[in-house]
């Protein structure tokens, strides 16, 4: 079987969380998110933002979390904005349009959106004949692996306020830009910096679960009906308790993707190291090297990970993405691997 730097959830969960599921199987407990691993979970969330009024609900994964949320944001009418490489634009498989919602796309370099971006879509023309634009729709680290920096964060929450836009942060990697090398941000400043966000677990440690965390007021309102009419809100809500419960515990969260974004350095080391190019700088979990399309054959024959764009007919940027559990002796082995095809 080939080792796997295609994702960052190819395991199952940290083992602590196994332990808490098990000894916690046959106790008791409020269903829907109010048994007490759920509400400590809550409460070290309010604590880590220094904001003790936010609402925390826990969903399944990233795609309904973003679903559910912006569903509970838009208007029928109304749009959201996103980078070109937006989860919700090119891997959801339409689930936004699917509820009649337009997303509008923004070509960026480096998956990041900014004030310039989003002018485009402000101010249309023809008025209510067309989509009216209200949620702008990040993610942290992104699908291209940078990181928003605080004053970028803090331009675009300003940007938005001004221009009666929503800002929503898809944190399904947000573990590993907080722990990024490069990065300012603190909890605190996104709490404080966006209308919605969220805290990613399936890809972070546990074996599935997001938590969604709601700052803005109007939007916290009645906020579970749209949870359970898109069958969000889970009979078992401890099932995700226990995990962010175990999660937020001693930062263990912080350390998992720590590691994770340490694996991904010491494999984009090794590309530099033998002088090859990256299509983006990334110090989170995915890195991008451009690679003949010959050493790409080379390398699939003993790992899965993907091609993410075709450079010319020579060359392509490939992706690899290492996880909370990414083994050094299997990153040792790629390396090796990878000097060997160098050197033929």
């Amino acid at each position: 079987m080939k080792y796997s730097f295609a994702n960052d959830y190819s395991e199952g969960c940290h083992p602590s969380i196994l332990r808490a599921l098990t000894e916690s199987n046959l106790v008791q407990q409020a269903g829907y998110g109010d048994d007490s691993y759920t509400l400590n979970a809550v409460k070290a969330i309010r604590q880590m933002t220094n904001n003790p009024h936010l609402d925390v609900h826990m969903i399944a994964g990233g795609t309904l979390a973003n679903l559910t949320v912006l569903g509970a944001m838009l208007k029928p009418y109304e749009s959201v904005i996103a980078a070109d490489t937006g989860h919700i634009y090119v891997n959801e498989t339409g689930a936004i349009e699917a509820t009649g919602h337009k997303v509008e796309a923004a070509a960026t370099a480096d998956g990041k959106l900014r004030p310039e971006d989003i002018v485009q879509f402000l101010n249309k023309a023809r008025g209510h004949h067309v989509v009216k634009s209200k949620v702008v729709y990040i993610s942290n680290s992104t699908e291209l692996g940078t990181v928003y920096t605080k004053q970028e964060l803090t331009d675009l929450s300003d940007f938005c306020k001004a221009n009666d836009l929503l800002l929503f942060m898809d944190g399904a990697r947000l573990p590993m830009a907080l722990v990024a090398l490069s990065n300012d941000l603190t909890l605190a400043d996104i709490a404080a910096l966006t209308d919605v966000f969220y805290i990613g677990g399936t890809k972070c440690g546990a074996l599935l679960g997001e938590a969604v965390v709601i700052t803005n007021d109007k939007l916290k309102v009645e906020f579970k009906y749209h949870l359970k009419q898109r069958g969000a809100l889970m009979a078992k809500g401890r099932t995700m308790g226990v995990q962010f419960d175990q999660l937020l515990q001693n930062n263990l969260i912080f350390d998992l993707a720590r590691h994770a974004n340490a694996m991904a350095a010491k494999i984009g080391e090794a590309f530099i190291d033998l002088g090859y190019n990256m299509l983006i700088e990334s110090d989170t979990n995915q890195i991008f090297p451009i690679l003949p399309n010959t050493t790409i054959e080379k390398l699939q024959e003993k790992y899965a990970f993907l091609i993410w764009k075709e450079i010319d007919a020579e060359y392509s940027a490939a992706r690899f993405i290492t996880s909370w559990a990414t083994e050094e002796k299997a990153v040792d082995e790629f390396i090796e691997t990878l000097m060997r095809i160098k050197m033929r």
